[in-house]
């Protein structure tokens, strides 16, 4: 997704504070929305069978599978309290990490940025790349994750017990499993979607400010950059929410899953979750970046 802030550091900048608000409170509506569809995508993800459409029901909605509709719904809302601390963490940290990335490499690499892929590609690449930088460094809310994800598909593992609870018991260390595979699954991922993000607006839309963006521009911009950050990083997100997924005692490696994967479900396991993803990129980008982009310059005004 395009951060709120100006993507080129072309005029007036808004505070930090009034991104952390604008930037928080987009993440607080859109966890509302849509850590439904995200919990739908973690149990396909996590589910290791060949199935048949007839077993969706039990695989999405599990326990609740019988219940009436009300009861399945809330059943797609496990872990809400751990997803809302990551989600607003994340989204704060990504709206603005990415400009102060960005702002870093101008500073230090700028000069070899333009010289060597020229003026309007050399921002590109600056652009994707501190949207890269930043996704590595979300792996710090990498125990948020977990504990989400968890919830969401194997909720018997933490059960009963609270946040410091765990860490006595289990230690911190298990709750960063998984985290080089984060990192390997973040940095293409943010990559491809801040670059094709700018890539969409300098080149279809002939933007040399990406600030200057229009909502269809924007709109346009952003699910270009989110389905291709989607499609590179799920082989590795598969990977990851099922390192994520298993029990705290299990220590099985992420090349054992990619083994069993291969050798079990084929190939096309690196892909399961993409639909209902892909499906909700739309909404769901539209739904934040607007709202992030209208709350973010309403703040500003008062911080």
């Amino acid at each position: 997704m395009s951060p709120p802030a100006d993507a080129n550091f072309a005029g007036k900048r808004d505070s930090g504070t009034a991104r952390i608000l604008g930037s928080g409170a987009s993440g607080v509506a859109e966890l509302l929305v849509f850590h439904p569809v995200d919990t739908v995508a973690k149990r396909l993800m996590t589910n290791r069978s060949r199935f048949a459409a007839s077993e969706l029901n039990s695989i999405i909605f599990k326990s609740a599978a019988q219940s009436p509709i009300h009861r399945k719904f809330l059943s797609l809302f496990p872990g809400l309290g751990y997803a809302a601390g990551y989600k607003i963490a994340q989204r704060v940290y990504k709206f603005g990490g990415q400009p102060w990335f960005r702002d870093l490499i101008d500073k230090n690499q700028g000069g070899w940025f333009r010289d060597t892929f020229g003026q309007k590609t050399g921002g590109m690449l600056m652009h994707a790349t501190a949207g890269s930088l930043t996704g590595i460094g979300e792996v710090v809310l990498l125990p948020l994750d977990v504990l989400k994800i968890k919830m969401q598909t194997n909720p018997d593992a933490i059960r009963g017990r609270g946040l410091v609870k765990l860490i006595t018991e289990e230690g911190m260390g298990s709750l960063y499993r998984g985290w080089g595979w984060t990192m390997a699954r973040n940095a293409p991922g943010s990559f491809a979607l801040f670059g094709g993000s700018a890539v969409t607006k300098g080149y279809l839309f002939h933007l040399s400010d990406y600030s200057t963006a229009t909502w269809s521009q924007n709109f346009v911009a952003s699910i270009a950059g989110a389905v291709a950050s989607i499609t590179v990083a799920a082989p590795l997100d598969v990977v990851k929410t099922r390192i994520q997924n298993a029990n705290f005692t299990s220590n099985v490696s992420g090349m054992t899953i990619i083994k069993d994967m291969i050798r079990q479900e084929g190939f096309s396991a690196f892909f399961k979750g993409l639909t209902p993803k892909i499906l909700v990129v739309g909404p769901k980008l539209v739904f934040s970046y607007t709202l992030a982009q209208s709350l973010i310059p309403f703040f500003g005004k008062y911080v």
